[in-house]
């Protein structure tokens, strides 16, 4: 199994549930986060004095997927999540050893 971690831009967000619904995803969890990439932030400007803004709203989604739908599934969403613009976001990919549900105690591949 893998996890996907995928952080966005809060109005990309309908557009990510969209194409996890059409993947048949099983769930998500979704937080809503602050931070900074390569740049640091940005600069801005209000009643003429200059600020910084060095922390940025994003959205962060976690699902589990089966391995052989992760790959289709993150190609789907750089496609259409990108904007090519700088904050667009990053998706991390992780190995998941094994899931339990504690209600039923499944394991594995039943869990999700």
């Amino acid at each position: 199994m893998k996890k996907l971690e995928i952080i966005i831009q809060p109005e990309k967000l309908e557009d990510l549930k969209a194409i996890l619904d059409a993947s048949n995803a099983n769930g998500v969890m979704i937080s809503n986060i602050m931070g900074y990439g390569n740049q640091k932030g940005h600069k801005k400007i209000y009643r003429g004095a200059e600020y910084s803004i060095n922390l940025l709203p994003k959205v962060k989604v976690e699902t589990v997927v089966e391995p052989d739908t992760a790959e289709p599934l993150i190609q789907k969403i750089v496609e259409e999540i990108q904007t090519g613009a700088y904050g667009d976001g990053k998706i991390f990919v992780y190995e998941v050893e094994d899931a339990v549900r504690i209600r039923t105690g499944e394991r594995g591949r039943d869990a999700l």
